[in-house]
């Protein structure tokens, strides 16, 4: 029964299996439906003109800023189990407002379960309008979960970056990646290998670095705070796997003054 609720948290699907090891998937073969949460729709969100909060009411004042950001990714961009204010692009928003820089409310494509090639697929499928200030990338976590090889996943994260350097204009000092968070010192994974999902987590995270840091493109390791999670429930969510906002108000925190930086 545990194993079950734990493939429903990471991917719930109609059928939804775990790949064997170094089994890349078929692109069309990768579509991993939303997560039916209550406190969060986990939808990909791609109109800038317009946000729609959690209780369905658009706010306008969300998109009073001067900067655009596009947040690519998955369950830790769009902030799976804590509210859309606790996001951590939420979170960086509202510091930067306490330097008078102010960024409208975020265009997401991002979901729970999503792989780096369900997020290729869903930028190539949805097109978004750059360039953005800002654009942000943080994917891998479910390529690991589910067993693919690192060679695919050092292929397809490339293509991400590429694809968010694009976003930005080229302009490869308004792109941002975070790593891969560590899941192993959740509850969630407490009857599994967690030696070797820390392992495996490195190993992700060593790849999407080097990636990211020969095309001199600024690298955020959120990794050691996650860890702090193994200690400090109150930086997990309800779910028992994915960040609490005290969480990623600490991401928040990282990224803030790199964002001013750049728009200051």
């Amino acid at each position: 029964m545990f194993l079950g609720l734990q493939s429903f948290l990471f991917c719930l699907t109609i059928s939804c299996t775990k790949p064997s090891i170094n089994i890349i998937p078929n692109n069309s073969d990768t579509t991993i439906n939303n997560q039916d949460d209550s406190t969060n729709t986990d939808t990909t969100m791609t109109d800038t003109t317009t946000n729609i909060d959690t209780t369905g009411n658009i706010d306008t004042s969300a998109n009073a800023g001067n900067f655009t950001w596009l947040a690519l990714g998955d369950s830790y961009t769009i902030g799976q189990s804590v509210n859309e204010n606790e996001r951590f692009p939420a979170q960086i928003i509202s510091l930067l407002k306490n330097d008078s820089i102010f960024i409208k409310a975020p265009q997401y494509i991002a979901t729970t379960g999503w792989t780096t090639l369900n997020l290729l697929d869903a930028i190539a499928a949805q097109q978004p309008k750059g360039p953005f200030d800002i654009v942000t990338l943080l994917i891998g976590v479910n390529d690991q979960y589910q067993h693919f090889d690192t060679a695919g996943y050092r292929v397809h994260f490339n293509q991400c970056l590429l694809n968010a350097i694009a976003l930005a204009g080229n302009k490869k000092d308004h792109v941002f990646v975070l790593s891969i968070p560590d899941y192993s010192v959740t509850p969630f994974a407490q009857n599994s290998d967690t030696a070797q999902i820390s392992k495996e987590i490195d190993e992700f995270n060593a790849i999407n670095k080097t990636i990211t840091l020969s095309f001199g493109i600024s690298y955020t390791d959120i990794t050691p705070l996650t860890r702090e999670m193994k200690n400090d429930a109150s930086l997990i969510a309800y779910d028992g796997l994915h960040p609490s906002g005290k969480e990623y108000a600490e991401w928040a925190a990282l990224l803030a003054p790199e964002f001013i930086k750049i728009l200051k």
